[in-house]
């Protein structure tokens, strides 16, 4: 079989490509091979990109705190309830907006752009959730932000780029269906490139989020799997200051050598869920992220 040549232009493309790849793909080696080297070298930075002096001291103290295992159920609850109203909430507004016979479409467009530049602020936020009787419950985590207009007017433009032929809703409106009817058989359906999309832009929100928990919630018991890592590492160097102060300098050195890697071990714990949830979705992904970008 005759071989392709590799031209210069497709050697460099390759060669910037790569370290592009290697550019993004190094912190992310680098936080693991620090999570499991030993405390001391990471803290004195000797640990670059082979792991030396192997050990799991840091996933053992991080696993096991009961809190973060707690956390960890808490952000799995916020994140598929909070995803599941996330999305009926977007999908269906977007689609109602989408519609051409819809009165009054373009000014209650209008009136959800308004609110992506002008905002309340924190305060009335927090009265607001504290009125409706959210506070120290899981609605907080949920409710507030229960519809992105930037994700809502993505899927708009889904809706309306004829990605699904109008005729569809057309056709089934003849035959007697109704508009819910269509969005549950017709649109939902045929919609699963920019569900996962959106999906994974709110699901991640979700389990990043802290600022919320950390306004709203007081229980520990309800805490997110962020705001205990964050509490850990707080933690940490709060003993530390302690030793100094009673001159236990070798226990202290050990306890900031301990934080160091912890604190390497706990980006990666937070991070592989949405790591390992990615590759799963990547064929929608893509789909769904190019849509608009070709027409015709």
């Amino acid at each position: 079989m005759p071989t392709r040549r590799v031209d210069t232009f497709d050697a460099l493309n390759i060669l910037l490509l790569t370290a592009i790849s290697a550019l993004f793909l190094y912190p992310l080696w680098f936080t693991i091979a620090a999570s499991i080297s030993d405390a001391k070298l990471v803290a004195i930075g000797a640990v670059w990109i082979v792991p030396k002096g192997l050990n799991v001291d840091a996933y053992d103290a991080v696993f096991g705190a009961d809190e973060v295992w707690i956390g960890y159920a808490n952000s799995v609850i916020y994140t598929g309830l909070g995803t599941a109203i996330n999305l009926f909430v977007t999908i269906s507004c977007a689609f109602a907006l989408a519609r051409k016979r819809m009165i009054g479409r373009n000014l209650l467009m209008g009136v959800f752009v308004f609110t992506m530049y002008f905002d309340g602020g924190l305060i009335p936020r927090y009265i607001l959730i504290r009125d409706l009787g959210m506070i120290d419950t899981r609605w907080a985590m949920v409710l507030p932000g229960a519809m992105s207009v930037f994700n809502m007017i993505i899927v708009r433009t889904y809706y309306s780029s004829n990605v699904i032929p109008e005729d569809l809703f057309e056709s089934a409106r003849i035959d007697g269906s109704s508009d819910i009817y269509a969005f549950i058989k017709i649109a939902l359906p045929l919609s699963a490139p920019i569900i996962a999309v959106i999906g994974l832009y709110y699901a991640v929100e979700h389990w990043n989020a802290f600022f919320a928990a950390l306004i709203y919630l007081s229980d520990r018991a309800l805490f997110p799997l962020q705001l205990v890592l964050r509490n850990i590492l707080l933690l940490n160097q709060e003993i530390n200051i302690d030793l100094a102060d009673v001159g236990e300098l070798e226990a202290m050195a050990k306890k900031l050598w301990m934080a160091e890697s912890m604190k390497y071990a706990l980006i990666f714990i937070a991070s592989a869920p949405v790591l390992m949830a990615y590759p799963f979705i990547q064929r929608y992904f893509v789909k769904g992220v190019m849509i608009g970008s070709i027409k015709g």
